[in-house]
């Protein structure tokens, strides 16, 4: 927090700080007791009417009565992590966005407005990288008209929580009424490491997702539209460990996209009886080996908030949190009941 020479608490911050990564100290309770100071570190995306809003690294936003502020101070962005890759968000939208295509897409300035009959949210929402040309209200009127021309609820996939990424318009699409139904997490880690687990012995590459490989993968009946997704990308290799007897749905699978420095692992799944042997590890070795022969040398994947058990295993390989991304679905329309 800021001192002042006098050995006081200060706050440094005022509403032109807007947009600013910001640290401040609070009172939980001003004038109770048992008041307790509580600090919160984020974005400053709005200070109107005595309110601050702060957007925090996981998208959540935190109102602080500017009565309540003890100190406050701008900070500089999230310190670059250590060991492995260094990367923009910007760099790392442009390649997940590679890694999984949609089948048709639209620009709206510096936006992308993207569909795949519905599968999945990553290949049905609006990529907001940049603007989009128009003021915003127009904008979001603009994707609305365009995913209901196609069936489709509109969504805009965000990120919080590095340098670049888009806390202002999280808090701008929650002032309208969007809502974030999904929040996870893109981590990125050294990819010689991943290769360097375990034997890749057992394991089958291939260019297609086969039958096989489609009867392990959790998105049961997929469409020709999801197979178009799956097969997207620079150069995209499917892993599978075969199953224990002939004519059984695989052991486990994966999938990779090599990007040029960069190789992304996705649907990797164990078969429930065979987890805890090591398969998942297996399988991301095998494909990271291929990845390190075409040339990539950094990894990323994503992670659900709540998929501990998929956190622990990659943390263990090296990968570390870049940053966090929400998908924010459009408002229901008055009178639907949802």
């Amino acid at each position: 927090m800021e001192i002042s020479a006098g050995g006081r608490l200060e706050v440094r911050i005022t509403a032109a700080d807007v947009g600013k990564r910001v640290s401040v100290r609070r009172l939980t309770t001003p004038g109770a007791p048992d008041e307790k100071f509580t600090d919160t570190v984020g974005v400053l995306t709005s200070w109107d009417d005595g309110v601050l809003l702060i957007t925090r690294k996981s998208g959540e936003s935190i109102r602080i009565p500017e009565s309540a502020l003890v100190a406050g101070k701008v900070v500089p962005a999230a310190p670059a992590r250590r060991r492995g890759p260094a990367a923009s968000y910007e760099e790392l939208a442009h390649v997940a966005s590679r890694a999984w295509r949609p089948v048709e897409s639209e620009r709206l300035g510096g936006w992308e407005l993207r569909a795949a009959a519905g599968f999945t949210r990553r290949a049905n929402s609006v990529l907001p990288l940049g603007d989009p040309g128009v003021p915003l209200d127009e904008a979001l009127d603009l994707v609305r008209g365009w995913y209901g021309d196609r069936g489709l609820p509109a969504y805009v996939q965000t990120a919080t929580g590095a340098e670049g990424t888009q806390e202002l318009l999280c808090a701008e699409l929650e002032r309208r009424g969007w809502v974030r139904e999904v929040t996870a997490e893109l981590w990125i880690g050294a990819l010689a490491p991943v290769a360097d687990r375990a034997e890749a012995s057992g394991v089958v590459l291939s260019r297609e997702a086969d039958e096989a490989w489609l009867a392990r993968y959790q998105r049961k009946g997929v469409s020709e539209v999801a197979l178009k997704v799956l097969r997207s990308g620079p150069s995209v290799w499917f892993a599978t460990v075969p199953g224990s007897s002939q004519g059984a749905a695989p052991a486990a699978i994966g999938r990779c996209v090599v990007d040029g420095r960069w190789a992304s692992f996705a649907a990797v799944e164990v078969d429930p009886e065979q987890r805890r042997r090591g398969l998942a590890t297996t399988v991301m070795a095998a494909l990271a080996r291929r990845a390190l022969d075409e040339g990539a040398s950094a990894a990323w994947l994503q992670v659900e908030e709540d998929n501990a058990g998929a956190r622990a295993l990659y943390a263990g390989m090296g990968f570390a949190a870049h940053h966090a991304y929400h998908h924010y679905r459009e408002p229901a329309a008055p009178g639907s009941g949802s």
